[in-house]
């Protein structure tokens, strides 16, 4: 018999431009078939709060409530920042704290109409009863401490990592505090399950696996530039810009001086005006936001990750994988998905080794094609959103009890 849950998830979940959306929205699209599913979230005002209800025809109720959390310029940031120094909660939690949305979720689990409620991300859990009347369970995309640790060691300036070296250990208090009260918690891969569950012993913590839509991620027949790069991803997510300018400033050049009609592009939502002036004088190609990323990927010779910073797993990587493209990538760019280097994709942590394992793929078709392969019969077999979507309702199951 299926199981009646809330999924409350803070920012809405479509267009799916982001890992999380797309994590999610495949998750509960699978999870619709087989159980009563309701979903609340939010959505910036004067957006259509009903475009998501459309997208999720088999769900029960959609409803999206107008919400905006304060950024560093909003008059209204100053007083919330002091706030969250007061609290338990770190500054990113604080802010996503939504009086509407915490009232209709109080509601909606003492009608006793819901089975279980799962909190998708640390801010949405700030919306959510952890200890109310129905099981909750933690459906956490990253170990957020870790990105917070990450920005923190990357700052040059000692005011700027001073507070987010006190924003990081307020996350990971945070975190650990969310992952013991709540009746079961998911991690999106063993290396985020490990982390939580060092700082939260006797916390019921479990992983699946990152998915992909194979059937969409599929060569289209474009035709592969050989001296064509490609990265993809949301260009307002911080990491991100931060991989592509170390990618042009410490890594192009010696690709350039190797292969100088090597070309990179790098497609995604929301570049900032610095990023697209700062690449343009580089000659690399900035797109924003595409209808459909997979002809640049399909076009591209190398699918490049070079990533310093950063949490969870990267979906684009799979996207890439799927599509059968090789793959080079930072540690941190892989982290916490399945992958062998050497196998699936090659691995290079410093500008120097990045740079000679593109090259090497660029001047060997045969090496690249192989890797490719590789990354798309592993994707197809085991990695399917159905699959992982599975796997996920089984813990709900074990979270309802």
């Amino acid at each position: 018999m299926g199981m009646r849950i809330l999924w409350v998830k803070i920012g809405g979940l479509w267009p799916p431009n982001t890992g999380g959306r797309l994590r999610s929205f495949n998750i509960l699209a699978e999870l619709a078939r087989e159980h009563e599913i309701s979903v609340y979230t939010t959505h910036l005002p004067g957006e259509d709060g009903t475009v998501l209800a459309r997208q999720l025809p088999h769900c029960k109720r959609v409803e999206s409530f107008p919400f905006a959390a304060p950024k560093f310029r909003d008059p209204r940031f100053p007083l919330m920042l002091a706030r969250s120094w007061l609290s338990t909660m770190p500054v990113d939690v604080y802010k996503h704290r939504v009086p509407a949305l915490r009232a209709a979720v109080e509601a909606l689990l003492a009608s006793g109409q819901i089975d279980l409620c799962v909190a998708d991300f640390a801010v949405a859990v700030p919306n959510v009863p952890l200890q109310g009347p129905v099981p909750v369970m933690f459906f956490s995309h990253n170990v957020e401490y870790q990105i917070l640790k990450r920005l923190a060691q990357a700052q040059t300036n000692p005011l700027r990592r001073l507070l987010l070296g006190i924003e990081w250990r307020k996350m990971r208090r945070y975190e650990a505090e969310v992952c013991r009260k709540a009746r079961l918690t998911v991690a999106v891969s063993a290396h985020d399950r490990v982390l939580h569950q060092a700082d939260a012993a006797g916390a019921v913590i479990h992983d699946v696996p990152t998915g992909v839509d194979v059937g969409y991620f599929k060569a289209n027949g474009t035709a592969e530039e050989p001296a064509e790069l490609v990265f993809t991803g949301s260009m307002d997510w911080h990491p991100n810009e931060d991989a592509i300018r170390h990618f042009i400033d410490d890594i192009l050049p010696a690709i350039r001086r190797e292969v100088p009609q090597v070309q990179l592009t790098v497609v995604g939502r929301n570049p900032s005006s610095g990023l697209r002036r700062d690449a343009e004088q580089a000659g690399v190609r900035v797109t924003g936001t595409v209808d459909d990323v997979r002809p640049y990927i399909d076009a591209a010779a190398v699918y490049v990750v070079p990533l310093r910073i950063g949490g969870g797993t990267r979906l684009k990587v799979f996207e890439a994988l799927s599509m059968g493209k090789a793959v080079v990538s930072t540690g941190v760019g892989v982290e916490g998905l399945p992958l062998a280097p050497g196998e699936h994709y090659l691995k290079a942590d410093d500008p120097q080794a990045f740079a000679s394992a593109v090259v090497t793929l660029l001047r060997d078709p045969d090496r690249r094609h192989a890797l490719g392969d590789a990354g798309r019969q592993l994707t197809h077999e085991r990695y399917a959103w159905p699959r992982v979507a599975r796997e996920f309702g089984t813990y709900c199951e074990a979270a309802r009890g």
